[in-house]
């Protein structure tokens, strides 16, 4: 299950997105959440990722 929080960053010129999923542990079986910044194309990417 992953949920997306998409922030418009700008930084110089090239366009950043921070994408956020939440990931659940196998140890103890709670969630955490995973941030990470990148090129908005990469987003989908990388939420599809396990």
């Amino acid at each position: 299950m992953a949920k997306k929080t998409v922030a418009s960053l700008q930084t110089s010129s090239k366009r950043l997105t921070k994408a956020i999923k939440m990931v659940k542990s196998a140890k103890s079986g709670s969630y955490t959440f995973v941030e990470s910044v990148m090129t908005p194309e990469s987003v989908n990417d990388w939420l599809s990722k396990k």
